[in-house]
């Protein structure tokens, strides 16, 4: 009798125990599961965090370079040397455009059928619309406070050359002298505006 009753409590306390274990084990399963998931979140956050500062960063270091470009136009547009430089190259393609209007005021005289004033009017305004153009075109190769030195010229310039050759052009007594000098003084007018806009834009 003892020995059944023995044998029935080891019975039990296997049994028991197998439960026990099997708990055990689907709650230790159910655990290892739990963190799995929660280390692929963290994972996921930590991902998403640093791919966000990364981007962050990204950013800030685009808006840095280009503030640290304009501060350096904007240190060059400060320097003296840099106005003086501006000044003797506008300077060769002012005094050259003085020559090629001076030209131009010959060049109308002799072939052009100058009674025709409106025609006439259109060859000088083309032509001196053309020089400017051009001029704009050489200068777009130079900077200024981060913009291209065209960006300081006038359209009215044209106008205002206009004015001296057509007056030149129609005047009663041909004077190349008078001529020169009137296109010299143009140029300077235009020379003290391109500076003026230089140091005000």
């Amino acid at each position: 009798m003892v020995g059944i009753n023995e044998a029935t409590e080891v019975a039990r306390g296997i049994s028991e125990q197998g439960f026990l274990v099997m708990t055990a084990a689907f709650f230790l399963v159910l655990s290892a599961m739990m963190m799995v998931a929660c280390f692929k979140w963290f994972k996921s956050i930590i991902t998403k965090s640093m791919e966000d500062y990364g981007e962050s960063l990204k950013e800030l270091i685009e808006k840095t370079n280009d503030q640290n470009t304009m501060l350096s136009d904007i240190s060059e547009g400060l320097r003296p040397e840099t106005q003086l430089r501006i000044k003797n190259i506008s300077n060769v393609y002012f005094d050259l455009a003085v020559e090629r209007v001076c030209r131009i005021i010959k060049k109308v005289r002799d072939e052009n059928h100058i009674a025709d004033k409106e025609k006439t009017y259109g060859k000088i305004h083309t032509l001196l619309t053309n020089q400017f153009e051009d001029r704009n075109s050489r200068f777009d190769y130079f900077t200024y406070r981060g913009k291209r030195l065209s960006c300081y010229t006038n359209p009215e310039w044209i106008d205002w050359v206009s004015e001296v050759v057509v007056s030149e052009v129609y005047s009663d007594n041909v004077n190349n002298g008078r001529a020169y000098t009137n296109v010299v003084s143009v140029y300077d007018r235009i020379k003290l505006d391109f500076y003026h806009r230089l140091n005000n834009e």
